[in-house]
């Protein structure tokens, strides 16, 4: 049966990502680990710089939150974010690796919480996000 929930999670992303405008502006690729827990990946690039020559602590935000979004709507029940917080902890510089690992905490009925790790290629701690998820009651994908 893991096979089964890690296929339907793969394709809830699929379906996702092929509407995903921002993630692909940004270079995001999505690896479904199995449902509830995802991995986003991204390199740092020049555009993706503030003034101080280190990544827009907003497009970490967006790098976290997309692993949250997909770990959360990897079991074809749609979700959208209700809260999200992150803390950074490191800067990330061009050609920064950066690897969100999204991990369920908790999923009722309704709603989810996931904390997601964003690290750089040196495995080092850059950023740590909590978000939670609420259900819509829709699918993401109609079988």
């Amino acid at each position: 049966a893991s096979d089964v929930y890690k296929t339907q999670a793969q394709r809830c992303a699929d379906t996702m990502l092929a509407n995903d405008k921002s993630s692909a502006a940004m270079g995001i690729t999505i690896n479904v680990v199995e449902p509830g827990n995802v991995i986003a990946s991204m390199t740092v690039r020049e555009d993706m710089l503030n003034g101080f020559d280190v990544i827009h602590g907003g497009l970490t935000f967006t790098l976290a939150d997309t692993a949250f979004a997909f770990a959360c709507n990897s079991y074809n029940q749609l979700a959208v974010a209700a809260s999200g917080n992150i803390e950074f902890l490191r800067p990330a510089v061009v050609g920064d690796e950066l690897t969100a690992c999204a991990t369920e905490d908790h999923r009722g009925r309704r709603s989810g919480y996931y904390t997601v790790e964003v690290r750089n290629q040196r495995k080092e701690l850059v950023a740590l996000f909590h978000g939670r998820s609420a259900g819509t009651g829709e699918p993401v994908i109609s079988d």
